[in-house]
């Protein structure tokens, strides 16, 4: 069985993982650490923001169907140091690195046509053979994740029409702006709680600041947003708190900020476009929206029958490409009149995670430390090999 590459050491857990967004507020912010601050040995990848790097690093799992102790060996599990020794592995991938960087700057003007991905297909040898097999063979059904803009057939129902569509659905123009906050109660299951069920709290006010605490095995994992600023804090994490850089991840928080209180998600997306062919998710019909959220691309189903948000897929740039970060949301209750997802499955290139709401109570007073810098953890480790089920 292929394993991912959060699904053997989470140090892969540098993700958006349970992260809701925050409309911009007046606070400074911060310049996040760089790659080669906080890890040795790095050569091709510097200049890049921590977060960044280890998405990088996601998308050589998924490109290669490779998890760490592949590029790394057996030796990094519990200890961080290891990571910085040279292997045969990783002096290859840094020459692919500036082999795909040439292709691309040399062939297509710097844009990021080709990829890891691109030859190896989740396979650590590329194919020089064509397959008969999969020539002949019926085609496996399309990825809606991948439906294009190339690929539009025709731009109705329009994009408003779909998001007005939504906030009827949810409850409406004006329930939606009578809900200002939440705080949720619930369980929390993951690689990085040994796909046990543990405790998490989330907090979100309409302002935009939110902030989830997981309560795992090994500690705490904390993710807070203020409005501007978002970090992260873990037992995992190889720094004591890891603060998301500007573009694609920031631009993913603030996009789940108007999908947590969706009356101005209209208007914080641009360049709307519909029209695209027909496709499903667990076979129900579903609407594709493309747009951007600042500088990120992303994709938002809509089930076709319901008008609820079922989908949304981003895509973070890295050094060597994007990366997809998918949340399927699911079991929309009513709270204060309006229906909010109570479980979303959030499924990125390091793992896949479930948040399971079993209580939410709306309009209530939230300390502002809540949505703050975290404290420091006490000391990174990296916990112990997961073994896959």
């Amino acid at each position: 069985m292929r394993l991912g590459f959060g699904r053997i050491l989470t140090i892969g857990a540098f993700t958006l993982f349970g992260l809701m967004p925050a409309r911009a507020q007046n606070a400074a912010q911060q310049k996040p650490l760089m790659a080669e601050d906080v890890f040795k040995n790095v050569q091709v990848l510097k200049g890049i923001p921590v977060n960044q790097f280890m998405d990088t690093m996601g998308f050589f799992s998924a490109a290669l169907g490779y998890n760490c102790t592949n590029c790394h060996g057996d030796e990094v599990l519990g200890n961080w140091e290891k990571y910085a020794a040279d292997t045969p592995v990783k002096r290859t991938a840094r020459r692919m690195v500036q082999v795909v960087g040439t292709i691309n700057k040399s062939l297509f003007g710097g844009r990021q046509a080709v990829t890891c991905y691109t030859c190896h297909r989740g396979s650590p040898t590329p194919k020089v053979v064509p397959s008969l097999m999969e020539q002949y063979s019926e085609p496996p059904p399309d990825d809606p994740n991948e439906v294009e803009i190339s690929r539009r057939v025709s731009p109705v129902p329009t994009a408003d029409e779909i998001f007005n569509r939504y906030i009827e659905a949810v409850g409406g123009a004006e329930r939606l702006a009578a809900l200002t906050s939440y705080a949720g109660t619930g369980r929390y299951e993951g690689f990085d709680s040994y796909h046990g069920k543990v405790a998490v709290e989330v907090y979100a006010k309409a302002t935009g600041e939110r902030a989830v605490f997981v309560h795992t095995q090994n500690g705490d994992s904390v993710t807070t947003y203020d409005g501007r600023n978002a970090w992260i804090v873990g037992p995992d994490k190889p720094v004591s708190v890891l603060q998301l850089a500007p573009g694609g991840d920031l631009d993913g928080v603030k996009l789940d900020s108007n999908l947590a209180f969706p009356g101005g998600l209209k208007q914080a997306l641009t360049d709307r476009r519909t029209g695209f062919p027909t496709t499903a998710i667990d076979d129900r019909p579903v609407q594709v929206v493309q747009a951007m959220a600042g500088g990120t691309r992303v994709k938002l189903f809509f089930d076709k029958e319901t008008g609820l948000l079922s989908r949304v897929v981003r895509y973070s740039k890295t050094i060597i490409g994007p990366v997809p970060v998918q949340i399927d949301y699911s079991e929309y209750r009513e709270v204060a009149g309006v229906k909010i997802p109570f479980q979303w499955r959030l499924t990125w290139t390091d793992g896949q995670s479930m948040f399971k709401l079993d209580d939410v109570k709306p309009n209530v007073a939230i300390d502002p430390g809540k949505f703050a810098k975290p404290p420091a953890a006490a000391k990174p480790v990296v916990a112990p090999a997961k073994v896959a089920e």
